[in-house]
């Protein structure tokens, strides 16, 4: 359901009014303040949640699915980034039952690697089902591909606007 942007017009104006932020992989930002995260998709996935009654979210950037339990439990996993947002928001004053949530990423820009299931897919796929197992609603997506992703998020109201960044035409 590639709808990011229907839940509320353009953001991009909006965002250069707000504090920004860029995100990092392997980063996540959470405010109770009106604030536009910024951050470039490629195989990665963002997940985005907030508390439309409270007007706090956060947004996470991870690079691989799942942290197996050996070596450091960091945000980089899936697992680890969307359970930490979910624990920051709340931690802000967001109720876990009001809370929703968007997807974006997990592109394959590599041809090579096309064809079966590749890392972004692996990504988009745990994306869902821990916001699932967690209750959290999905209202909109914008995932998998073969384009990064440019992605505007507002932690306040859940706004985004995402832009496919150009890519090689001999990937199609």
């Amino acid at each position: 359901m590639p709808a990011a942007w229907t839940t509320s017009p353009d953001p991009a104006p909006e965002a250069a009014r707000l504090p920004g932020v860029y995100l990092h992989p392997g980063q996540l930002w959470v405010s109770e303040d009106p604030c536009a995260v910024t951050t470039i998709l490629g195989s990665c996935v963002a997940v985005g949640l907030w508390d439309p009654s409270a007007e706090v979210g956060g947004l996470c950037h991870f690079l691989l699915p799942q942290w197996s339990g050996s070596g450091t439990a960091s945000a980089r996993f899936g697992n680890v980034a969307v359970e930490r947002l979910a624990e920051g928001v709340c931690a802000k004053g967001a109720r876990r039952e009001r809370l929703l949530a968007k997807i974006f990423g997990g592109a394959c820009v590599i041809a090579a690697l096309r064809g079966g299931i590749h890392l972004g897919q692996r990504n988009v796929e745990l994306a869902r089902e821990l916001v699932a197992n967690a209750g959290i609603p999905v209202v909109a997506e914008d995932a998998l591909g073969t384009r990064g992703r440019k992605l505007i998020f507002h932690t306040h109201d859940g706004a985004a606007w995402v832009r496919l960044l150009a890519g090689d035409p001999s990937w199609k």
